[in-house]
């Protein structure tokens, strides 16, 4: 098999085996093509065919472009765990006898520290959507449940009525690789989600009073990703900030949680992370914020 052919392959292993998102795919294909064409254009001739003719040297000096070519740190690191997984990937089926990756190392990357909100910004947030109102009980909804819950951007829109178990008080979320799992619902999620579960009807049109989705649009069909980033970016100017994304939100519960001493495996369960490494980025946070107040509080810092 020529290598574009393997690229391929290790696409659908992927998606079909692995449960890898659309979008996953997409980042994957294009890390690959362009390390793919970078190695074809520097072969001195046509007899690059072959996964196992690539070697360590090959792979730095593919990095190495990338850097001079100005890609951030975060995009060349990206490249290289595409690289890394899909020679595993030949490595494990045996179409290669090597793994040339093994003992290279991933580009340092400056941590960065997710973005949230205060918990004044929140409670001015959740006081601005209009619940007189149909869209504003939506809305109101929309925000308490990505904030009480910490969920991601596709884990809301796709949600369905049938999710909410309202007597348990839990939601059930469909996370990354079709993983199952079920957070607890607070009492202001609750008491909106409630409101707007008796006005939700008002948004369906004729012929789509079976529609299952939770949240809706105006037109009565399931709101989708950039219909809610429409939506929270109505409200950001309100608290602030420019730009007001599903994720900050998501931070934002984290980082709250964990401030009111919540139990760093409990959080970890709660967002859906599979690595403990993940959440623990949000006790940096909290690190960080202790160490601003004492710098502005104690006479002796």
């Amino acid at each position: 098999m020529v290598i574009q052919d393997l690229i391929v392959r290790f696409l659908d292993h992927l998606e079909i085996e692995r449960n890898y998102s659309a979008h996953t795919r997409q980042a994957y294909t294009r890390d690959l093509n362009q390390f793919s064409e970078f190695l074809h254009a520097r072969s001195d001739d046509e007899g690059l065919v072959h996964p196992g003719q690539i070697d360590k040297s090959a792979i730095r000096s593919f990095l190495g472009y990338l850097n001079q070519k100005s890609y951030s740190k975060r995009t060349v690191a990206r490249r290289f765990a595409a690289i890394r997984s899909w020679f595993h990937y030949l490595h494990r089926e045996s179409i290669i006898t090597s793994n040339p990756t093994l003992y290279l190392t991933s580009p340092r990357l400056d941590q960065r520290l997710p973005k949230f909100l205060d918990q004044s910004q929140i409670e001015t947030l959740m006081d601005l959507p209009d619940r007189t109102t149909v869209l504003g009980t939506r809305d109101a909804a929309l925000i308490e449940l990505l904030y009480g819950t910490g969920m991601r951007l596709s884990e809301l829109v796709d949600l369905n009525v049938q999710s909410v178990d309202f007597t348990g008080e839990r939601i059930r979320v469909l996370g990354k690789g079709e993983k199952e799992r079920i957070v607890p619902l607070g009492g202001h999620a609750l008491a909106a989600l409630q409101v707007y579960i008796q006005t939700r009807e008002n948004l369906l049109k004729k012929g789509r009073k079976t529609e299952t989705s939770l949240f809706v649009n105006q037109q009565g069909k399931r709101l989708t990703g950039r219909g809610v980033q429409k939506i929270l970016d109505r409200y950001a100017m309100e608290i602030g900030e420019e730009h007001l994304s599903p994720h900050t939100l998501r931070h934002t519960a984290a980082t709250h949680l964990l401030d009111a001493g919540a139990d760093l495996i409990a959080v970890k369960e709660i967002l859906g992370h599979e690595r403990l490494s993940t959440t623990q980025v949000y006790t940096h946070v909290a690190l960080d914020r202790l160490k601003r107040t004492y710098e502005k509080a104690h006479p002796r810092s």
